[in-house]
């Protein structure tokens, strides 16, 4: 291949020079690490942040890589990208909890927010807000009743996850889509355990959805990213603004990841999804297992919610209790050698964690009973590999306690 070279000049080697123009393009996405983006001129440069062309600038006011993930991603969630209904990567999770908070809400407003919430969530809502002078009350999310009566005239904003991480409660989302509609409040779902595939919360009366993508989405446990979207275009310009202000941009090389991800999303989820099932069942009949928590199924505490909203998608998550402490828990988890014990869901093998030493542990004993996490808790995001391994595996650790 040739290219045109007339400018370069071997005395000034350390100049960038563009890459070569040619008829064909790489079929895989190209990363690009670039901070910075150059433009023509001041006018060109105006024109990309007045919106009357196409472009970056500094990367983390975006850049291509994150540009074309959260339209993927925003398309996912059934909004309209050709029509600007797009969202925002974030550096992870939390950030995409951080941008929603930061930049919809202010000091004196109030937030109504599920009891069953990942727990630096938790924190979040109840001793660092507090600080910025935003308070929360924490109810079940599975009775809108509850939140109804929790709602006070400041109160600006409901968070819920549709599928609560590490418990499996259910969110009552159309009763608090009703509730929010008529008291003129937010409705913001975190649908990262139930992805795009199983639930989507715009459908069902959502006004912000953000993820994880960190878990399911992406896939193999080697990028951190969060996304965040809202119908309004109003909410879409905030959330993008406290993103670039306040600093919770995603990398180029996350996106890069979590979007190769993708293009076997739809392939994992399934089989994900039937080997929790399948495994959850394995559990109920082993010796030393107190109760499994699995959604849809009779002995679910929201059954008929899960039923309801996920139409037989329910998740790949699968949570159970040993009856046993601590020290049985460590024997459960040094015996499941072959499986990980890793605070992280979503990867392709199947992971192990342990609430109360994990997600929760900042909240007390009485806080996590009272959420019915006892000490022989055990959550299990549950991988694509074959289920015959993974029955006899659970089994031999179960049997280990």
């Amino acid at each position: 291949m040739t290219s045109d070279r007339s400018n370069l000049d071997p005395r000034s080697v350390v100049r960038r020079q563009e890459a070569p123009q040619t008829v064909t393009r790489p079929l895989v996405t190209p990363l690009s690490p670039s901070v910075v983006f150059r433009a023509e001129d001041a006018d060109a440069l105006d024109a990309v942040y007045e919106g009357r062309a196409a472009g970056f600038s500094y990367a983390r006011e975006g850049h291509p890589n994150a540009s074309l993930l959260a339209d993927k991603l925003a398309w996912m969630e059934g909004l309209d990208v050709g029509q600007g209904e797009t969202g925002v990567m974030t550096a992870s999770g939390m950030a995409a909890v951080s941008a929603v908070v930061l930049g919809l809400l202010k000091a004196g407003d109030h937030i109504v927010a599920g009891n069953q919430l990942y727990g630096r969530v938790l924190r979040l809502l109840t001793q660092d807000l507090p600080r910025l002078g935003v308070e929360a009350t924490l109810v079940d999310a599975s009775d809108a009743r509850a939140a109804a009566a929790a709602v006070r005239p400041e109160t600006k904003l409901l968070l819920v996850e549709v599928v609560a991480n590490p418990t499996l409660r259910v969110a009552d989302v159309k009763g608090l889509a009703k509730l929010a509609r008529e008291r003129g409040l937010l409705f913001v779902v975190d649908n990262t355990f139930t992805t795009p595939r199983g639930f989507r919360p715009f459908e069902h009366g959502a006004d912000v959805v953000l993820h994880s993508v960190t878990k399911l989405l992406a896939g193999h446990s080697d990028a951190t990213l969060g996304f965040v979207a809202a119908r309004d275009p109003q909410h879409r310009k905030a959330l993008y603004d406290t993103v670039v202000t306040w600093g919770l941009n995603a990398s180029p090389f996350d996106c890069w990841l979590a979007e190769r991800g993708l293009n076997t999303f739809d392939l994992r989820f399934e089989r994900a999804q039937s080997n929790a099932e399948a495994l959850a069942g394995h559990l109920r009949g082993l010796k030393g297992v107190k109760r499994v928590l699995y959604p849809g199924e009779d002995d679910h505490p929201d059954r008929d919610l899960a039923r309801d909203l996920l139409q037989g998608n329910n998740s790949h998550m699968v949570s159970f209790e040993l009856e046993t402490d601590r020290a049985g828990v460590n024997r459960f988890l040094r015996a499941a050698k072959n499986i990980a014990f890793a605070p992280t869901l979503g990867d392709v093998a199947t992971t192990v964690s342990h609430p109360p030493s994990s997600s929760h542990r900042a909240l007390s004993e009485a806080e996590r009973l009272k959420l019915g996490i006892g000490e022989g808790f055990i959550r299990v995001s549950v991988g694509i590999e074959d289920i015959d391994l993974l029955k006899r595996e659970f089994a031999a650790a179960v049997a280990a306690v």
